[in-house]
């Protein structure tokens, strides 16, 4: 096992960009997000858990996960949000942990939008930030996911304000449409496997 790398940023940042990247310079890669996404549907933990939770409805007929449902459960209600996240994300950092086990390659990448705000990140040696200002954020949101301005910023409003997570990045992507990313990129990969960052 190599050295445990993750990356976060908040929506619209660019962090799955800048990590493809990284994939295409044979940088092992795991998405959380999209893991949990499978691990909802697959894993008889996580089923129980939501079942027992938001009962069986949470489930249609043919044993997928009803996201809309689930997201119209947990929208705007924190405490449903919380209790969602207690059920999921212990078994995702679980699951990405045993994947970094089994790397061979100098470092592997982990990516997830909650990196920090799940606790995730205290089971890796560095974190790179992707960061880019709010504006360029919510124009990218709006034309990737076709929403108002006023969706974006709803859900930029409920993520951890970028200042707060550069408190914990070692590495800092400036994505922000102008500054290059691939000196960046290349400066982040050679400092890593110098194992040279801050803490």
């Amino acid at each position: 096992m190599g050295i445990k790398v993750g990356i976060t940023g908040g929506i619209g940042s660019g962090k799955s960009y800048i990590s493809r990247i990284f994939k295409a310079m044979g940088v092992p890669f795991y998405d959380a997000d999209k893991e949990a996404k499978q691990l909802m549907n697959q894993d008889p933990r996580i089923h129980q858990g939501l079942v027992d939770a938001f009962g069986e409805a949470v489930y249609q007929s043919d044993g997928t996960l009803d996201r809309k449902w689930l997201s119209i459960q947990v929208f705007n209600n924190n405490d449903k949000l919380q209790l969602l996240n207690s059920i999921v994300h212990p078994v995702v950092i679980r699951h990405g942990q045993e994947w970094a086990m089994r790397q061979t390659a100098a470092y592997s990448l982990k990516e997830a939008a909650l990196l920090v705000e799940s606790g995730s990140y205290k089971s890796l040696d560095c974190l790179i930030l992707v960061s880019a200002p709010e504006e360029l954020r919510i124009e990218r949101v709006m034309h990737r996911d076709g929403v108002s301005r006023e969706e974006v910023q709803g859900r930029i409003d409920k993520q951890m304000p970028e200042s707060e997570k550069k408190k914990y990045a070692d590495f800092i992507v400036h994505n922000d449409g102008v500054s290059p990313l691939l000196p960046q990129i290349l400066y982040i990969h050679q400092q890593i496997l110098q194992r040279k960052w801050s803490k």
